[in-house]
């Protein structure tokens, strides 16, 4: 009897062990072949869009900026507007208040050929505003300047492609108005929603500028530390579970493309970090969205914190990231 109950109890674990690795296998498996070893030489157009973001993120992240530090907030603003509408494009904001101040969203917007009235919707975004008590060169000046420079890169596709692709900029992110009806992405997602816009695709670059190919430097949230890497020189692709198709289809495009390490995978919301960015206002009605992300505190030493400074950002390495999504825009435009 008792031989037999051992024999039951083994059965069991073997069985509940066997369940969680297919749940991770299904959470984690992405399509497309990883980069690994050494990155190709850098190119003279990569170099050139570095020194862009570079640029970026010195303006952006000169001081802390956020509604408690408004006027520094503002003038982030002004320069995310001022420098689109330097490109050509017509700027947009969407103004609510926050704590009894004005405070906006601004995107721009490349039409699909023929103008459609009711395309298919990019959304590619990024939050401006920086955490209290940060100047914020990585979270997230690093995911602006990126945005910035992905409306430079994909303009030419105004009047020719299939979608219609939105550049945004969203204000308070960070806490205390993440995940609150202060949160400028909710009210960005909200809008198009109720314009029966037909997004199938949300970006939101959030952190994407620290690497390290330093055994340890990498960490995750169990149980993800089983199927992922230690060293953090990668970036990452990352969403919740209603938004699989979209994470594995854009790893799909990005691999193919670009030679640069990555991962991807999908989780339930309350996973920590797996939600923590813009993207989750937009699944919250119910559109497809995804994290691009070097995975912020799971890496950076420098997370919200005064030391996020913009030396601090290898713009090298983001320069390759926004060439492979602006290659995967481009795919998924069509």
């Amino acid at each position: 009897m008792a031989r037999r109950m051992s024999l039951l109890v083994i059965l069991v674990v073997l069985a509940v062990a066997a369940a969680g690795y297919g749940a991770l296998h299904y959470m984690t498996s992405m399509p497309g072949k990883p980069h690994r070893g050494p990155l190709p030489p850098i190119t003279n157009e990569e170099t050139e869009l570095a020194q862009s973001l570079k640029r970026h993120i010195a303006t952006i992240a000169r001081s802390e900026h956020n509604v408690a530090h408004y006027d520094e907030l503002e003038k982030v603003a002004r320069y995310i507007e001022a420098t689109l509408a330097s490109m050509g494009y017509a700027v947009g904001r969407q103004e609510f208040f926050a704590d009894g101040k004005p405070v906006r969203n601004i995107d721009v917007t490349i039409e699909p050929a023929g103008r459609s009235a009711d395309p298919e919707v990019i959304v590619v975004g990024a939050h401006y505003d920086s955490v209290f008590g940060s100047p914020g060169a990585n979270d997230n000046a690093s995911g602006v300047a990126a945005v910035i420079e992905l409306a430079r890169l994909l303009h030419d596709l105004d009047g020719v492609g299939a979608k219609r692709i939105r550049l945004a900029f969203f204000v308070n992110e960070e806490p205390p108005y993440f995940m609150t009806e202060a949160m400028g992405s909710l009210h960005y997602g909200r809008a198009l929603a109720r314009r029966n816009e037909r997004v199938v695709a949300m970006y939101s670059l959030e952190t994407i500028g620290f690497y390290s190919s330093e055994p340890g430097s990498q960490v995750y949230p169990a149980p993800f530390g089983l199927m992922f890497p230690d060293r953090g020189d990668f970036i990452a692709f990352v969403g919740m579970m209603g938004s699989r198709a979209l994470v594995r289809e854009t790893m799909r495009s990005f691999r193919s493309h670009t030679s640069f390490p990555t991962i991807g995978g999908v989780a339930p919301g309350f996973v920590p970090g797996i939600a923590w960015s813009d993207h989750w206002a937009f699944a919250q009605q119910g559109f497809q969205a995804v994290m691009i992300t070097d995975t912020a505190p799971f890496r950076y030493p420098h997370y919200h914190r005064p030391s996020d400074t913009p030396d601090k950002v290898d713009t090298e390495k983001v320069a390759r990231v926004v060439k492979g999504m602006e290659r995967v825009i481009r795919d998924f435009s069509r």
